[in-house]
């Protein structure tokens, strides 16, 4: 059996760059039953779907010599920005005392952005985090991942 015990009640986020599923145990810890309650997506095109301009010049070491400068990562920023977001919900739903218990999934990026952003008021309640992708699951498969004897 897995070392993860959600209670009833308890929160399963499960996040990738773009979408995120907010699910609650409506079983107990011996009999678990996930249910999605909200999902939160962005669209967030790849970068060259985004970009209006070719990367811009600036001087560089020789006269009339001239060097392209890195264009920006529209992608990776909004990515970046959907981890912040999804950590101010968490926030918000923890201080209005909406669960005791968070399990956080995320790929292994959004996890990571995520933990800089997290309140300690959040963190203090995750009870299991794993660095994986199952946005695009389905509800049984990823209870069974995180619940079940294979989990993480």
């Amino acid at each position: 059996m897995s070392d993860i015990r959600l209670k009833h009640d308890g929160w399963v986020v499960v996040a990738d760059g773009s979408k995120a599923l907010f699910l609650r145990n409506e079983g107990d810890e011996k009999f678990p039953h996930l249910e999605v309650f909200r999902e939160e997506e962005q669209d967030n095109p790849p970068t060259h779907e985004q970009g209006t301009h070719k990367p811009g010049r600036m001087p560089g070491g020789g006269k009339g010599h001239r060097s392209a400068v890195a264009d920006t990562d529209w992608h990776q920023l909004a990515e970046d920005r959907f981890a912040k977001d999804l950590s101010n919900i968490l926030y918000r739903q923890a201080h209005k005392q909406k669960f005791k218990d968070l399990v956080l999934i995320a790929a292994p990026a959004v996890l990571g952005e995520m933990r800089k952003e997290l309140h300690k008021e959040v963190s203090d309640r995750i009870i299991a985090e794993i660095d994986k992708d199952l946005t695009n699951h389905p509800v049984d498969k990823i209870e069974q991942l995180v619940l079940a004897d294979d989990a993480a």
